[in-house]
């Protein structure tokens, strides 16, 4: 590939529509707005959603549900993950180098899959499956403030 081999891009060619230029242009006199009306005349602006005085969508449409400003959200990982990490002692900064977890939320371990080695996990939460599981390999829950 050279310089002389490079095409101009699709469409770029076009030219621009130019309204309002006289009648033979096919867009003279109402330079293709129509007659009369809102949007044919100047500095019309209608706000977001506007339907012509018909109730917009997003009034006809029932509010359901709220949402909590409370919540705290966690970084979930399960017990199956940590097992194939191979480390017996589990810590935040390794959770994170595997990419089991982002560094945002804190971390709670969910007792999903089995384990078989004991391991020192160390996270903000457990779920009482995983504390049992791990707790009946031969490990230990450390819980972080």
């Amino acid at each position: 590939m050279n310089l002389s081999t490079i095409g101009a891009p699709r469409n770029s060619s076009e030219k621009r529509k130019r309204v309002g230029r006289g009648m033979g242009s096919g867009m003279g006199k109402t330079s293709a707005r129509g007659h009369k009306g809102q949007r044919s005349r100047s500095g019309s602006r209608m706000m977001r959603g506007f339907e012509g005085g018909q109730m917009p969508l997003h009034r006809r449409l029932p509010k359901r549900g709220f949402t909590n400003i409370f919540r705290q959200e966690y970084s979930i990982v399960n017990l199956e993950k940590l097992a194939a990490l191979g480390e017996s002692n589990v810590t935040p900064a390794i959770m994170k180098k595997a990419r089991l977890i982002r560094a945002k939320f804190p971390i709670k371990v969910l007792g999903d899959g089995e384990l078989t080695v004991a391991l020192t996990v160390h996270a903000h939460k457990f779920s009482k499956s995983a504390v049992e599981k791990i707790t009946k390999a031969g490990g230990k829950c450390e819980v972080l403030q």
